[in-house]
C-alpha cells in the first residue's frame, strides 16, 4: 500500500507539473515569437533520413509586417467563423460528420485556432486508435488555453509563422521570399489567395508554379475574400479601442 501511495503522489505531481507547464508555455508565446515548431524538426529529419539536403526557410514577422490580404485569404479558405467562434466551429464539424457519414470526399473541420495549437504544441504525426483520441483531446486543452489567453490577433499571426507553405517552407515571411520574391507585407491579393489555396496540402501545391485547378481555388478565395471584407488588424482593433 505505502508503495501505491507513492506512485499516486508521483503521477498526482506530474500531472500538476504538466498543467502548468503547459500554462506557462502558452502564456509565453502570447509574447515571444515562435521561432520554430515540431513539424519542422519532423521534416528534417525526414530529410536527413532520405538522404536529402535540410530545406528549412523561416523567418518570424509580426502581423503588421505582412500584408493584410494574407489573414483575410487564409481566413476566407480555412475557417470563415475564425472571429467568431470559440475556438471550434461546431457548426462545421457538424457538417464534416454528415459527409462522411454519407461517404463523400474526407475534408478537416479544424479551425484556425486549433491548426495552431497543433503546429505549436503537438507533433502533427499520424495517430490511430486510443492514441488519436488523446492526441484530439490534447489539441482541444491547447485549443481552449490559447483562446482564453490570445486574442484573434496573436493567433492568427503565430499561425502565419508556423504554418508549412511549401517544402520546407515554413510563414508568411520565408513563403513570399522563396516563392514571389518579396517580403510578406508585399505580397498581393492574388499572391495571397494562391498562397491559401495550397495550405491544405502545400507539399503537393506550389503557390509559384500554380495548376488550373488552383487558379480556380483562387478565384473562389477572392470572392470570399470580397464578401468577408477584411481581417482586423492590430493597429484597427487599438483605434476601435480609442474610439469607444
Amino acid at each position: 500500500m505505502p508503495m501505491l501511495k507513492k506512485i499516486g503522489n508521483f503521477i498526482k505531481w506530474m500531472l500538476i507539473v504538466v498543467l502548468a507547464g503547459s500554462i506557462l508555455l502558452v502564456f509565453m508565446f502570447k509574447y515571444i515569437p515562435v521561432y520554430t515548431s515540431p513539424l519542422m524538426f519532423i521534416r528534417a529529419c525526414q530529410q536527413v533520413k532520405h538522404g536529402e539536403k535540410i530545406r528549412w526557410h523561416h523567418q518570424w514577422v509580426p502581423l503588421e509586417e505582412m500584408s493584410p490580404d494574407l489573414p483575410l485569404a487564409v481566413m476566407s479558405c480555412e475557417d470563415q467563423n475564425f472571429l467568431t467562434h470559440n475556438g471550434f466551429d461546431w457548426e462545421a464539424i457538424k457538417q464534416v460528420m454528415e459527409e462522411r457519414e454519407e461517404g463523400k470526399r474526407f475534408r478537416g473541420g479544424s479551425t484556425i485556432s486549433q491548426q495552431t495549437a497543433k503546429n505549436v504544441f503537438l507533433f502533427p504525426t499520424s495517430a490511430t486508435g486510443k492514441l488519436a483520441w488523446f492526441r484530439k483531446g490534447a489539441e482541444a486543452y491547447f485549443t481552449v488555453l490559447m483562446e482564453f489567453m490570445w486574442d484573434k490577433q496573436r493567433i492568427m499571426e503565430v499561425y502565419l509563422n508556423t504554418i508549412e507553405m511549401g517544402d520546407g517552407i515554413y510563414g508568411a515571411q520565408a513563403v513570399a521570399q522563396e516563392h514571389f520574391r518579396c517580403d510578406a507585407k508585399d505580397l498581393t491579393r492574388n499572391q495571397c489567395a494562391l498562397i491559401a489555396v495550397t495550405l491544405p496540402n502545400p507539399l503537393k501545391m506550389n503557390s509559384a508554379n500554380p495548376t488550373a485547378y488552383m487558379y480556380k481555388r483562387q478565384s473562389w478565395c477572392l470572392r470570399q475574400m470580397k464578401w468577408l471584407g477584411s481581417f482586423p488588424m492590430r493597429e484597427e482593433k487599438d483605434a476601435d479601442k480609442k474610439a469607444d
